[in-house]
């Protein structure tokens, strides 16, 4: 009887707070689908209303199936730091969802369109918030995508996609334009026509930028382009490196998942978050809008990036195709030592200038130092008593830290002209990155720096361009931590990754700490007594090329029940011919693998 009386309750509670739940209409407020309408000063009254009458329990926005247009005007305007990001503000925001906790907006398929240079949805200090079921993307795109018609001695002729405004301005500099925006791209991408991969060997393409000769209404001749491999069908995604803003910015939250949601455009990263706890990915995906898009790209960065963030990120069931950079990186922030005040406080800096101006720290997290120079980890570790921003008045747009600890700091920390960095312990995530389809898209498949444990299972990286998979750490150039200390890669399937040549680019996969004084280090980066290290297991590469694994730095490396089969669907170019090369490497297993057919090679370095 008791245990019956304790379930009916439970039964009872949990009912009350299912029938707490209020779903909104969003056609009550005029949202309604299909009309040319800006619908973004409707969109903030709704917020703002429906907030004040529903910010005490669950609510569920709901809109129909359809398409929407917001504009800038009438949007929300914020000043907004965020991560790898263009610091420039004002921030012009659509959907606001700020210190609003258990709220759903549920598109049941709407495509929501956006115009200018806008923050399509922002969720900040909120706990419990879900997104799911609507597609993001851009009415105009900045990035101007081309078509090559000829390429001859006097140049290259092409003709720009209908969507595209272009033009040539005083200067003979091909621009295109849209919505309060005109820009002169610098560089472009580089696509096979038929196939959508990278054309192999092209990279960053510099297109010469002046000169440009109107031919014909939407046809245009570069003389000074001069390159062989751009044959007449190539389609190139003419870019700037200008990142204003992601798809989705999440900030200081807590339980947020996303369901169901596609970014098909989108002038920063498809999805960041920074200082966030405990994030879900299903299904969320930055990609085309199926095989017959005349589009070719998607986000001019990465399509999900993570910073500074903690708890667990779960990322599972996603396309990411496309892109102009990576389909995951995960990563925290290093500071910069800049200052000594006593033997507990030192003063610490931000110094990637596209990281700075949030949360670093709180009193409470714990933290190590790192010596920038040879990236060797400090013994031991220190808790922070205080920090507080010394060049701002709060923490938004700060780039300088006091920051103190609640023991003495070792003597010679800020006195012995040695460059230091520190690292945020507290605010390492845990990794699931699981299910999903990675392809043709520039730069790198996926990077994780968390010493948490990080499993990258049954995932298609396919024509990658670059490496697949990248560990890193760097606390002199991206300052971007840190040590992986448990990497499980497995059930994976590699088809020809490093068909160009970009940074970190050595291998299949790369374990590639940024390690200025490589020959003065003793300790070794990731890995580390005690812990996994690194396990790669059970996957499949197929590739042209010789290189499939290098690691420098690393105590912990596993490589067994792999297949590795070898094609000739590009020429071999690859600078390294190892197809394996280790530099510092220790307690190493390469074991039970199958190379049929292939030519196997090593290279041991210490």
């Amino acid at each position: 009887m008791k245990r019956f009386l304790t379930n009916t309750i439970m039964l009872c509670a949990a009912l009350c707070i299912v029938a707490q739940t209020v779903t909104v209409d969003m056609a009550r407020y005029g949202i309604r689908p299909d009309r040319k309408e800006n619908m973004s000063p409707k969109l903030q009254k709704a917020l703002a209303d429906i907030k004040k009458k529903h910010s005490s329990g669950p609510v569920v926005l709901k809109f129909a199936k359809g398409k929407y247009n917001f504009d800038q005007k009438g949007a929300a305007t914020r000043e907004y730091y965020i991560s790898n990001h263009d610091q420039d503000n004002p921030k012009t925001v659509a959907f606001t969802i700020e210190d609003w906790d258990n709220v759903t907006i549920d598109g049941q398929g709407a495509d929501f369109y956006f115009h200018g240079h806008m923050v399509p949805v922002a969720i900040l200090n909120s706990r419990n918030c879900t997104i799911k079921n609507f597609s993001i993307d851009f009415a105009t795109p900045h990035i101007a995508q081309i078509e090559v018609l000829k390429n001859e001695a006097d140049g290259i002729t092409f003709r720009t996609a209908p969507w595209v405004n272009g033009g040539v301005d005083e200067k003979g500099r091909f621009v295109h334009s849209g919505d309060d925006w005109t820009i002169q791209t610098y560089s472009g991408i580089a696509f096979d026509g038929k196939t959508r991969h990278l054309v192999y060997r092209t990279s960053d393409l510099w297109r010469p930028v002046d000169s440009v000769v109107v031919v014909e209404k939407d046809v245009y001749r570069a003389p000074k382009w001069t390159d062989p491999k751009i044959v007449p069908g190539t389609v190139v995604a003419l870019r700037s490196g200008y990142r204003p803003a992601p798809a989705v910015f999440l900030a200081d939250d807590v339980d947020t998942r996303v369901e169901n949601v596609k970014v098909h455009y989108c002038e920063g990263m498809g999805l960041l978050a920074q200082t966030c706890e405990n994030i879900s990915l299903d299904g969320f995906s930055v990609c085309l809008r199926g095989d017959d898009d005349p589009r070719y790209f998607t986000s001019n960065a990465d399509a999900t990036h993570y910073s500074g963030c903690k708890g667990k990120i779960t990322s599972c069931n996603g396309l990411y195709e496309g892109m102009m950079d990576d389909a995951i990186n995960v990563h925290g922030v290093y500071l910069r030592i800049v200052g000594r005040v006593d033997d507990r406080t030192i003063k610490a800096r931000y110094l990637s200038p596209g990281s700075y101006g949030f949360k670093w720290g709180e009193p409470g997290d714990s933290i190590q130092l790192i010596r920038s120079n040879t990236m060797e980890l400090l013994d031991g570790t220190y808790v922070i008593a205080s920090i507080k921003p010394v060049d701002k008045p709060t923490v938004l747009g700060a780039k300088d830290f006091e920051i103190s600890f609640t023991a003495p700091l070792d003597e010679a920390i800020g006195r012995d002209g040695v460059l230091y960095g520190i690292e945020n312990l507290t605010w390492t995530p845990e990794v699931y990155f699981a299910g999903n389809v990675i392809r043709n898209n520039r730069a790198r498949g996926s990077l994780f720096s968390t010493p948490k444990l990080t499993v990258v299972e049954n995932n298609l990286f396919d024509h990658t361009s670059g490496t697949a998979i990248l560990l890193c750490g760097d606390c002199n150039g991206w300052y971007e931590t840190g040590s992986c200390r448990d990497v499980q890669i497995r059930n994976n399937r590699f088809i020809n990754s490093l068909t160009n040549m970009f940074q970190f680019t050595e291998a299949v996969i790369s374990i590639y700490p940024e390690i200025p004084d490589l020959g003065a280090q003793t300790k070794y980066f990731h890995g580390g007594k005690g812990y996994p290290g690194v396990v790669i297991e059970n996957n499949e590469f197929v590739t042209f090329d010789k290189p499939i694994l290098y690691a420098k730095s690393i105590d912990g490396l596993k490589f067994k029940n792999n297949v590795i089969r070898q094609n000739n669907d590009y020429p071999a170019f690859h600078g390294n011919r190892f197809t394996f090369k280790l530099q510092r490497a220790r307690n190493v297993e390469i074991e039970n693998n199958d190379f049929k057919g292939c030519d196997v090679s090593m290279s041991i370095r210490d």
